[in-house]
Order: structure tokens, then C-alpha cells, then sequence
């Protein structure tokens, strides 16, 4: 079943202070990002299973010139999850409830994760585009 494309889905760094647009808040880093402390985080839900395998993170680096080859193989993985993923099945009721925010702790706001993910959700799941 497909939502609305009206669903905004945005970005944002997890750092950042929440805005009164967020909606829910969703981080979709697979590790807690560092020096942020949990309690006032304003975190809704923690995707870890949507972010990056440890092996592919690690070898992406962050590094611009391995951006393209890593949103394929990350694309592939999120590609391969199970439809009953529970971290999938919790992205689908947030994105249904209404705008989402997807944080990420990396620095660059254009060559990380959170883009592909990004793309993958308006282009898999049909939700509209938000402001990246």
C-alpha cells in the first residue's frame, strides 16, 4: 500500500536542534552519534537497521570519490531487507503518520547515508521528497 506522495521526508544533521516541522524524528545511524547525549536528543525512533552494514560504512569512509559505488551497494542493501524488518515496518507507520526527519551525525550534509536513504524512500516507497 502506498502513502501519499505529500509525506515531506527530510534531513537533517542529529546535531541540529529540532525544528517545529520535524515530525517524527528518526535517527538512522547505527551507531549513537558521538558526544550526544541521549536525554536531550529529541530522537523518536533509532532506525539502526536502516543504516549502512558496519562493513560498507567502514570502507565508504566518507570518502567523495567512493559516494557513487557506496549508494549502490548501500541501495542493494536496503534493497534486501525483509518487507517484515521491524526498522522497516517502524519507517512505514512513521512516513504514514505524517512528516518525517531522518538524522544522521555525519558532517558532510551531501556525500552521506542519510541522501541515499533519502532517495530510496521517495523513489521505493513513494513518499514525496520533503526537503533534503
Amino acid at each position: 500500500m502506498r502513502a501519499t506522495p505529500a509525506v515531506a521526508v527530510q534531513l537533517r544533521r542529529a546535531y541540529d536542534a529540532p525544528a517545529p516541522d520535524d515530525g517524527t524524528r528518526i535517527l538512522i545511524d547505527r551507531l549513537w552519534p558521538r558526544g550526544l547525549r541521549k536525554d536531550g536528543a529529541h530522537i523518536d525512533l533509532w532506525l539502526k537497521d536502516l543504516a549502512p552494514s558496519t562493513a560498507l560504512r567502514v570502507w565508504f569512509g566518507h570518502a567523495p570519490e567512493r559516494f557513487a559505488e557506496f549508494s549502490q551497494r548501500y541501495t542493494a542493501e536496503l534493497d534486501a531487507l525483509p518487507p517484515d524488518n521491524p526498522d522497516l515496518s517502524k519507517l512505514r507507520t512513521a512516513l504514514q503518520a505524517g512528516r518525517v526527519t531522518l538524522l544522521y551525525a555525519a558532517h558532510d550534509p551531501q556525500i552521506n547515508h542519510a541522501r541515499v536513504l533519502h532517495a530510496w524512500i521517495v523513489s521505493v516507497h513513494g513518499f514525496g521528497a520533503g526537503t533534503p
